[in-house]
């Protein structure tokens, strides 16, 4: 039996940090919003043993990678003693700050439950997640939310009326910068560090009662004062945005990505050709409707 997957990805229209806690993590707020990009994955039930294979040669295909390690995880929560092969086709971009890779490991649970005529009930594949990543519960349900703690708690929103009819428009520019790293780094930017809780639901109050262009103060990312420092390209990318139209620009994550929100995806397009006759075609770029 067969079965294939696509497996999104995510932008964080707000990341607020609150603040380390004795556990070694950070306490945050975050709104995350899914978007409409996807790697596929492909599932094969085996006779025995894991088996992943990926085109993209710096992706390791072993117990590093998050879908082998949910596979193995799944595998045994459940208690089933056949193999699987696993075919990931990656097109969104790695260390990125969309989460890909979360995406991915969530998207492996979720299809081998299947597979497997659903074995684990919701709760348990969400500890699943929980264990394996912060950002991995996102991805078993399709809509924004509102997660908090390290990220693992989620809170469904329905989708933003202020967002209806946008577009995201989304550079990568061919660097990833090391989630561990940013987060390491916020001790030079208290302020960064130990945000006011609140920024999470005024936003969300804001995207779910008016027009986008009234939000365009509130869209925020503690992990843009180290990673904006170190990658002032980044900065640049975000004040050529601004100035060609876009309503918001904010580093997705941990970055690299930078994100726009625009008003639809035929500006994006044309936003698409202005942005690389400045900056070069080097950039992996891509216009999708929220």
């Amino acid at each position: 039996m067969k079965l294939g997957k696509k497996s999104p990805c995510k932008v964080n229209l707000l990341l607020n940090i609150l603040g380390k806690r004795p556990d070694g993590f950070h306490e945050l707020e975050t709104v995350m919003q899914p978007v409409n990009l996807f790697d596929e994955i492909h599932f094969e039930r085996a006779a025995n043993g894991i088996r992943l294979t990926c085109e993209e040669p710096t992706l390791p295909v072993d117990s590093k990678n998050l879908v082998y390690r949910a596979a193995t995880n799944f595998l045994t929560a459940a208690k089933i003693s056949d193999g699987i092969k696993i075919h990931l086709e990656k097109k969104i971009p790695l260390a990125a700050g969309l989460g890909g890779g979360s995406g991915n490991a969530a998207t492996t649970l979720l299809g081998l439950n299947e597979l497997f005529g659903q074995p684990l009930p919701l709760a348990s594949l969400h500890e699943l997640a929980a264990s394996l990543g912060s950002d991995i519960p996102f991805f078993l349900q399709d809509k924004p939310a509102l997660a908090t703690g390290r990220g693992e708690k989620i809170q469904p929103l329905e989708n933003f009326p202020a967002l209806h009819g946008k577009a995201f428009f989304l550079i990568h520019p061919g660097f990833g910068i090391s989630t561990p790293w940013a987060y390491q780094k916020l001790a030079r930017f208290p302020d960064a560090l130990n945000g006011k809780p609140g920024r999470a639901q005024k936003l969300i109050t804001l995207l779910q009662t008016t027009d986008v262009k009234m939000v365009v103060g509130e869209f925020y990312n503690s992990l843009e004062a180290p990673a904006l420092d170190k990658f002032p390209v980044l900065a640049l990318y975000q004040e050529f945005l601004r100035e060609n139209g876009a309503l918001a620009a904010l580093m997705s994550g941990s970055g690299s990505t930078t994100f726009a929100i625009i008003e639809n995806v035929s500006s994006g397009e044309s936003l698409v050709e202005k942005f690389k006759s400045q900056f070069g075609a080097n950039c992996w770029t891509a216009v999708v409707p929220v």
